[in-house]
């Protein structure tokens, strides 16, 4: 067992190294300026990139809107509960990870840096920096406001599980190009990693020190420890006002969304309305076609604002978002038009669309 321990401390360091000299931070921010850029070009009023568009359309788009000539290459619609509980699964992962990082970082530290007093706070500082300056204890502050924002991921991700499960009564005829799966999957494992990349490598070098010392003492072995409920705790009470502003936000889009998934998932109670689509009524539903969609920006403009908006990786997470769910939202709001005559005029596509 020992040996074993060893053999994967080892194959760790390795893997680790590589993952170092790719930079796990730089490979996510190419990769989200990647996804954005045929979203943001497709957008351009030019001709010649109608083909694009229109590839970009038959990987992209599903249900009602899916073209008939991409079936072949389809997935059932119900698929989508896949992304939410990878998604769930994923950032509780790395939401437990990450705060037992920060925890032993906390736990180490001087104890006058981490209980600041009002003062402290008020000014922005929930660790007392003053006392120090030093740059640990400017990345224990990151770290903890990485807990944060995959905490309020968690919330997000759970609730959207739990509507794909039991909200959406998804039409049997209903699809998805496997393409757009293949993106969604991808998609979840990049979005929470985005949250806490600056620290990833090191987070997952702890985990895996931990892990590995598991296997070569054995439960009964491995040293007696207390957990502090205050200390795990205490940080997140602590928060800046732009992380309360912006948890208040993504609670708020939340909030938004949930009633408008209600308003969607009530429109095909019973089976033998699977094929029918009438035109939704109700909280934002009376401003734009697609306000869950719109919910979804507010959500993620929250983590920007809880992040503290200087976060490269976040940001292009957010433009990613509002590149892609504007785009689907122009297309489901020309949807709509076509398909009702009746169709309120006075609804747009969400605002970052053009209607």
């Amino acid at each position: 067992m020992a040996a074993l321990g060893r053999a994967m401390t080892m194959i760790l360091s390795v893997l680790m190294d590589s993952a170092t000299d790719i930079g796990l931070t730089g490979v996510l921010r190419a990769a989200w300026a990647a996804a954005i850029l045929p979203l943001v070009t497709v957008s351009l009023p030019f001709s010649f990139l109608v083909p694009l568009r229109g590839a970009l359309l038959g990987f992209a788009l599903r249900g009602k809107n899916m073209q008939s000539s991409y079936l072949k290459f389809s997935l059932p619609q119900r698929f989508f509960s896949h992304f939410y509980m990878l998604g769930v699964l994923w950032t509780t992962l790395l939401l437990v990870a990450t705060w037992a990082y920060a925890y032993n970082m906390t736990f180490l530290a001087p104890e006058p840096s981490i209980f600041s007093n009002t003062a402290n706070h008020l000014i922005g500082d929930p660790f007392s920096l003053h006392s120090t300056g030093s740059t640990s204890f400017k990345q224990t502050c990151s770290v903890w406001n990485s807990v944060f924002l995959l905490l309020l991921m968690e919330i997000h991700v759970l609730r959207r599980l739990y509507e794909a499960i039991y909200v959406f009564n998804y039409s049997p005829s209903a699809r998805m190009h496997i393409f757009g799966y293949l993106v969604g999957i991808l998609y979840y494992l990049a979005a929470p990693l985005s949250l806490c990349s600056n620290f990833a490598l090191s987070i997952y070098k702890f985990s895996a020190s931990q892990v590995s010392e598991l296997l070569v003492r054995g439960i009964l072995q491995m040293p007696a420890s207390e957990i502090n409920f205050w200390g795990i705790t205490n940080p997140l009470l602590k928060l800046q006002l732009h992380q309360w502003i912006g948890g208040a936000l993504l609670l708020w889009g939340w909030i938004h969304q949930l009633r408008c998934h209600a308003i969607l998932g009530s429109l095909r109670k019973h089976p033998e309305q699977s094929h029918e689509y009438v035109i939704p009524h109700g909280d934002w539903f009376e401003i734009v076609s697609c306000p869950h969609y719109l919910a979804e920006i507010v959500i993620y403009a929250g983590l920007v604002v809880a992040s503290g908006g200087t976060d490269l990786t976040i940001l292009l997470l957010f433009g990613f978002v509002v590149a892609n769910l504007a785009f689907a939202a122009t297309e489901t709001h020309e949807w709509y038009r076509q398909k009702f005559d009746n169709y309120p005029r006075n609804r747009k596509a969400d605002p970052p669309c053009h209607a």
